[in-house]
């Protein structure tokens, strides 16, 4: 009797994970994504990041951001201030553990409030900057590993005298042509930052910046687009649809783009993080968005001045600003890179 249940239990477990109705890629990538710690804290810290970016315009403006206290300048933290410190500090302020958490910079300004104003500025930048290079770098590569030939010879040959240059040296090269008022770039700059959405976070040189890092990453794009599509273009369902005679613009952007865009999502994500340093770069140069301006770069390159003078402070903060920012786009990188790559069991 235990002899002819097995065989029927077996069975029975074989047709029902045979009718099973399969998982599609992007479900065995969710749950790949959700089992990663890596992923997840990616994914907290980016939130965490949005979060702030989006809530603190709200909640604080540039106004009292930029608003000088001479008298209170270049104090430390106040939860680490002595009660002698907060004795000769300004009486006008009352004076409390989380008064000026940050401290204040040289010019008494309070540095909490100018770090979280920062959040919106390098995320928007690096968001703008990644997508502008998607697109076009997306094009550049899809173009150029579809029709191959004279295209992609010229096309990867642009893209090859980009690669030849160093990221953050093209983009200096960049950034200081096109800070000239009279130059075509610093019109468009000067356009961009004039945008209803756009004009509280930029001015032209931080729009220039920002075009600038684009352009930077536009080959790697191309790069990684063309890579892709020269694996999707020779498999079956490509050559079958060539048969059937669809047309090329149909085959290219409704069967070969949508089969390659993986490796670009997982580029997205970690350009985000190279942008917003390449930015902070820029501004720490002096390149970058004008003062008062409260980008982090920019910060940096005011406080450099004071840090051997003991006033770490100044630099700690939006520093840390830069690290949590690039650490939780890296991380979520990595994971989305692990999620999206089918090898991985999940």
């Amino acid at each position: 009797m235990t002899t002819t249940a097995q065989p029927k239990a077996d069975k029975a477990a074989a047709s029902e994970e045979f009718t099973r109705k399969p998982r599609s890629l992007w479900t065995d990538a969710r749950r790949r994504f959700w089992a990663s710690t890596v992923a997840r804290i990616g994914l907290a810290i980016t939130l965490f990041l949005v979060a702030v970016a989006v809530i603190s315009p709200i909640l604080i403006s540039e106004k009292s951001a930029n608003e000088r206290d001479t008298r209170n300048k270049l104090l430390p933290p106040s939860w680490l201030m002595s009660a002698e410190q907060r004795a000769e500090a300004s009486r006008e302020v009352e004076w409390g553990p989380l008064t000026r958490p940050f401290g204040t910079d040289q010019i008494g300004r309070d540095l909490f409030r100018r770090v979280l104003l920062g959040a919106p500025i390098s995320l928007t930048v690096g968001v703008v900057a990644v997508l502008l290079a998607v697109v076009f770098g997306s094009l550049m590569g899809l173009f150029a590993g579809f029709f191959g030939g004279v295209i992609d010879a010229v096309l990867m040959w642009l893209t090859n005298i980009m690669l030849a240059f160093p990221s953050i040296l093209l983009a200096i090269a960049l950034t200081a042509i096109s800070n000239n008022p009279e130059s075509f770039s610093y019109k468009l700059g000067d356009f961009i930052s004039s945008l209803p959405v756009l004009r509280t976070l930029f001015d032209a040189p931080l729009a220039n910046a920002m075009i600038a890092v684009a352009v930077v990453e536009i080959p790697i794009f191309a790069r990684i687009a063309r890579a892709a599509v020269l694996s999707v273009r020779n498999q079956e369902y490509i050559t079958a649809a060539n048969a059937l005679g669809v047309p090329q613009r149909r085959l290219l952007f409704r069967h070969v783009l949508p089969n390659s865009l993986t490796p670009i999502l997982v580029q997205m994500t970690l350009s985000m993080a190279s942008a917003i340093t390449s930015v902070a770069a820029l501004g720490f140069l002096g390149l970058g968005a004008k003062p008062p301006k409260p980008e982090w770069g920019s910060m940096l390159s005011d406080a450099r001045n004071y840090v051997v003078t003991g006033q770490w402070w100044y630099a700690l903060f939006p520093g840390i600003a830069i690290m949590l920012t690039v650490l939780g786009f890296n991380l979520l990188g990595d994971g989305l890179r692990d999620a999206l790559d089918p090898k991985v069991k999940a």
